[in-house]
């Protein structure tokens, strides 16, 4: 315990050293008359699919000045950001007024790319002093017209940039499109385009700390969140005091009849939870395989506690690009000690000896369907050529982190884990024969059992699972992780409950197999996540596409698998504590 303590620590230090590398990182933006203003193109893509994104410069827009790329950090890289120097040059406080930024003669292949893209939604994004901003390609003009052959293509070509600042500090920036300058891109001949582009400055009194508020959730949006998040605390306090009250007169009154069976001494069998003493502990097939997949678990807990306390801290401000990829990245890697500790040290707990073939499964049971997965959609993305499709050279980074970090500090963990000589305590002594374990009727039988297991915890976070996935596969930002962290304590709670209560009526029914049933059951919930994957897909976003439904799909795999994993540890964790107290209140 104390070196599993000492591992906690590390990593918590080196969290806030990363915390303060990000902040120290950033410039103070403060500007002089006539200074530049950094302005970065970042990317564009349909507004449907938001990780089917190229580079800004793949499409012929202006690239009459020098084209200069922005060193990225490894985050910003995993994140598809690929910034250049904008087309538009904007100096701090000097006005424009439809300033020509170049002039282009679009061939009849270009003006045939422009039209499919506006047809698709294409937007673009820019960052401008660290402060992002959209817009879209053009329209389509259907109005009247039945036929889609009919439909007229503009090119927006005018943009107006409305700047707020503060002193010398930029704080806001709108962008609107000039609907009135626009080129029709409806024919296949070449087009003639005057990109061009205004800037007007205005003095506001909203100080620069405040500048990212206007990113952030809306008031209602956060109503609507804490609201789905008080009838999450309603159906916890119900579930509760459901389970409280049934479950402690139910073994109440058992812990009186086996009392009153020990006082009358009589030779009656023993029949309900009581009768399988000799087997409740009886070690769980796949002994390493169930090993390994607690200390992934567990890992995976510890990770999501630790993006918690990052996320509070203030880390994951709007559009701190790549800081929360990052975070997973480097968290992961220092976590790996506590994987191999826990998933070592359990497994010499139930006498297990082949500890190194323990260790390699429990750094292989996550990180393998996450490197094939890797694999598939990279490739994927290098055939659409997004800015998804990651470079060879972090493919080497990613390498080097788990080569040099992850894996030494499993295994640093794991013979930790196996030289702490902890021994499995258990209530009662394990007969030498197991006993048969009666026919069960079919609502017993696992597949259901896990049905019903992961159906409550499901119900009590979907509503925030919705803004997340709308956040993540769409274009909304995220920011309440004070209502995240408390419906995932709530999560966390029922999926114990629930697992503990199902547990108990296995147990009653004389069914000694609980190891791995109390595991299904607690990471059900995850199997539930994968499923509203396809509701999500088809009916609440406008996703198309093989690299885009491969993403969405591929990537919530991986995580509702580790959801699986950590809430499938949550449960057995909270029934074998649950079983060793009832069987300790009792004489066998």
């Amino acid at each position: 315990m104390e070196r599993m303590r000492t591992c906690l620590v590390a990593v918590a230090l080196a969290s806030l050293c990363c915390v303060a590398h990000v902040r120290s990182s950033a410039s103070d933006h403060r500007y002089k008359a006539g200074d530049e203003v950094p302005l970065y193109a970042n990317k564009v893509g349909p507004f449907g699919n938001p990780s089917e994104t190229y580079r800004y410069f793949d499409f012929p827009f202006c690239s009459s000045v020098p084209l200069k790329e922005k060193k990225e950090a490894f985050g910003e890289v995993l994140n598809g950001d690929r910034l250049v120097s904008g087309p538009y040059r904007i100096d701090f406080l000097s006005e424009k007024d439809a300033e020509i930024a170049c002039k282009r003669k679009l061939s009849k292949e270009e003006v045939a790319r422009f039209r499919t893209a506006i047809s698709k939604d294409y937007y673009f994004q820019m960052y401008f002093d660290d402060l992002p901003f959209w817009g879209f390609f053009g329209k389509v003009d259907n109005v009247g017209k039945a036929d889609p052959s009919d439909c007229k293509y503009y090119l927006y070509k005018h943009l107006v940039f409305e700047i707020f600042y503060n002193k010398d500090r930029v704080i806001e920036i709108n962008v609107r499109i000039d609907p009135r300058a626009v080129v029709d891109v409806t024919g296949d001949e070449p087009v003639d385009v005057d990109f061009m582009y205004t800037v007007k400055w205005k003095e506001i009194d909203v100080p620069f700390e405040k500048r990212l508020d206007k990113y952030k959730s809306s008031s209602s949006l956060r109503q609507i969140q804490w609201f789905s998040t008080l009838n999450s605390c309603v159906t916890l306090l119900l579930l509760t005091a459901f389970l409280a009250t049934i479950l402690m007169r139910i073994l109440k009154n058992d812990f009186i009849k086996y009392a009153h069976d020990e006082e009358s001494a009589d030779q009656e069998e023993e029949t309900g939870w009581k009768s399988i003493h000799g087997d409740v502990f009886r070690y769980p097939k796949h002994k390493s395989l169930f090993a390994a997949a607690i200390g992934c678990g567990t890992q995976l807990f510890s990770i999501t506690i630790f993006i918690f306390i990052l996320a509070v801290v203030g880390v994951f401000y709007p559009y701190n690009r790549g800081a929360l990829l990052t975070a997973l990245v480097v968290i992961y890697a220092l976590t790996s000690g506590i994987a191999g500790y826990t998933a070592a040290s359990f497994y010499c707990q139930l006498e297990g000896t082949n500890w190194v073939r323990n260790l390699l499964l429990t750094g292989s049971l996550l990180c393998g369907p996450l490197f094939v997965t890797f694999c598939f959609l990279n490739t994927v993305a290098v055939a659409y050529k997004v800015t998804a499709a990651l470079p060879f050279g972090t493919i080497v980074v990613i390498f080097l982190i788990w080569a040099l970090f992850s894996t030494p500090l499993l295994v640093l963990g794991g013979i930790a884990g196996k030289d702490s000589k902890a021994e499995f305590q258990a209530p009662c002594r394990t007969t030498k024969c197991p006993r048969d374990i009666p026919p069960l009727p079919w609502y017993r039988k696992t597949l259901h059992q896990m049905a019903m297991a992961g159906l409550l915890p499901f119900s009590a976070i979907y509503i925030e699972i919705y803004y997340l996935f709308a956040s993540v596969w769409g274009h909304r930002i995220y920011t309440t992780y004070v209502i995240l962290f408390i419906v995932f304590i709530i999560l966390l709670i029922i999926t114990a409950f629930i697992t503990v209560a199902l547990t108990y009526f296995q147990l009653a029914a004389e069914d000694h197999g609980w190891w791995w049933r109390s595991f299904l059951c607690g990471g059900s919930t995850g199997l539930f996540m994968y499923a509203y994957c396809f509701y999500f897909y088809s009916a609440q976003s406008d996703m198309s596409g093989l690299m885009q439904t491969s993403f969405f799909f591929g990537y919530m795999a991986c995580i509702c698998y580790g959801f699986f994993l950590m809430l499938g540890a949550v449960g057995f964790c909270a029934s074998l504590f649950f079983v060793c107290h009832i069987y300790r209140s009792i004489k066998c």
